[in-house]
């Protein structure tokens, strides 16, 4: 791995990680301006813990050096969130609310893509 994907590949992981780890406490302590911003679109309260909850764990486990499995599984959730809060926004026509969803996925992707070699699933042959 070169300096430079590797320099890439820590700074979208840590803005990244530090992303959901805000949303993500938020959402597990359901803050107030977090439970109406759901609200608007149409998710119930419990949905926030879950959605916290799974967050942090997933923020724990692309930052731990060992198990890349998790951290597949991890990835792919951040990715199916962040693609369902795009979407969710979009059909309520709070087009204006996707933008920190959409440089959340931008991240996710930029950090999947860029992984060292040894946080990889190794193919079975």
């Amino acid at each position: 791995m070169t300096k430079r994907n590797r320099i890439i590949y820590w700074i979208a992981t840590v803005w990244l990680a530090l992303g959901m780890t805000a949303t993500g406490s938020m959402q597990l302590f359901q803050v107030k301006q977090e439970g109406d911003f759901t609200a608007k679109l149409g998710y119930p309260d419990y949905f926030l813990s879950i959605l916290g909850a799974w967050k942090l764990l997933g923020v724990l486990a692309i930052l731990i050096p060992q198990f890349p499995l998790l951290k597949e599984w991890a990835y792919a959730g951040f990715f199916f969130v962040m693609s369902g809060a795009i979407l969710s926004h979009v059909m309520t026509g709070n087009i204006t609310d996707i933008f920190p969803s959409l440089l959340l996925l931008a991240l996710t992707i930029t950090s999947w893509y860029f992984r060292p070699v040894n946080r990889r699933l190794i193919p079975v042959t």
